[in-house]
Parts: structure tokens; sequence; C-alpha cells
């Protein structure tokens, strides 16, 4: 079986048992020494203790902590909801019905993404099919007006804004002057 950053055993033993510098638990979990320095800015990863030459010395149980919040990542929490989840857990709270909360939010999210990418799948079938008859009907090198077509059978589409858009482009301050310039 090949090693992966999942199939290591994190069991206390002789030899794992040793604290791990920046890099050798980057490396172990599958990310960057940077990633470790964000997570413990961001207080989801423990300050470690240091070495005499001021190496980073992360407890074994960082590796641990690493997977989970990567798999926490993974699934839509936040690093901001993952500090506050996490803080609860090492104060001795349980964050579990939190955690549960979050977790259904992401997944309703998710379910209106689908709803709202399956509409946008069905009206942009169904403006290449107007397309390609509009196309078959012009002669090459004349415009068959593809994109007017578009607006005038779907007026409310620009004001949606495409779900192909990542929130921050949606958020951009050239999309909201492009918008303000259409009205």
């Amino acid at each position: 079986m090949r090693s992966s950053p999942d199939s290591f055993n994190v069991a206390p033993t002789a030899s794992n048992n040793r604290p791990l510098r920046s890099g050798e638990l980057a490396r172990r979990a599958g990310v960057s020494p940077d990633t470790l320095r964000h997570y413990e800015r961001r207080g989801l990863l423990p300050r470690p203790q240091r070495s005499a030459a001021g190496y980073r010395l992360y407890s074994p149980e960082a590796f641990a902590r690493v997977r989970l919040i990567r798999g926490a990542l993974s699934i839509g929490f936040t690093v901001k909801e993952l500090g506050t989840i996490l803080a609860d857990h090492d104060r001795g709270g349980a964050p579990c019905r939190r955690v549960r909360s979050l977790a259904a939010d992401k997944l309703a999210a998710v379910e209106l993404q689908l709803r709202t990418l399956r509409l946008w799948r069905r009206e942009l079938r169904a403006a290449l099919a107007d397309w390609d008859h509009r196309l078959r009907n012009t002669p090459r090198g004349k415009r068959a007006g593809l994109l007017d077509a578009f607006v005038v059978a779907h007026p409310k589409s620009a004001e949606r804004g495409s779900p192909l858009l990542t929130p921050n482009l949606r958020k951009s301050k050239v999309l909201r002057e492009e918008r303000k310039c259409e009205k």
C-alpha cells in the first residue's frame, strides 16, 4: 500500500511520540509550512513549543488536528467557524450541535446552488437550441444577434447574476460598475 497523508499511523509510539518540526508535520499532513503558520495565527492550531534554535516543535497530536482542520475545510467550514468550534472544544466544551447546525446550513446552501445551476442549465440549453436555429437561418458573415435574443427571452437573467461567477467576482467593484452602466 502506498503511503499518503491520510494513511499515517498517528497512535503514539516510541517513534512518533516525539515533537515534529514544521517541515515534517507539513509534509506528513500534505500542507505547506505557511499553512501551518496560518492555522496558528487563526487559532486553529495551538502555538508550538520552540527548540533552542527557534524551530517550531509541534506535538504529535498536531498531525491529527491538521487532518481535522483539512477535513472540515473540505466540506465547507470556514477558518473563522473552525476557530470558534475548536476554541470551544479546547476549553472542554461540546460544540457538536453547533457543528451539526453549520453543516446543515452548508447543505442548504449547496442545495440552493444546485437548484440555481439546474435552472441555468435549462436556460443555456434553450438558448443554445434557439441560437442554433438562428445561426442556421443567418447568412455567414451576418450578425444573428444571439446575446440580444437571450436578453429579450430571459430579461431577469442579468439581474440574477450567473452562478458561474465566483462570489468574489459577483461582489467585485468592476461588476457593480458594469451593472450601474446597464441601468
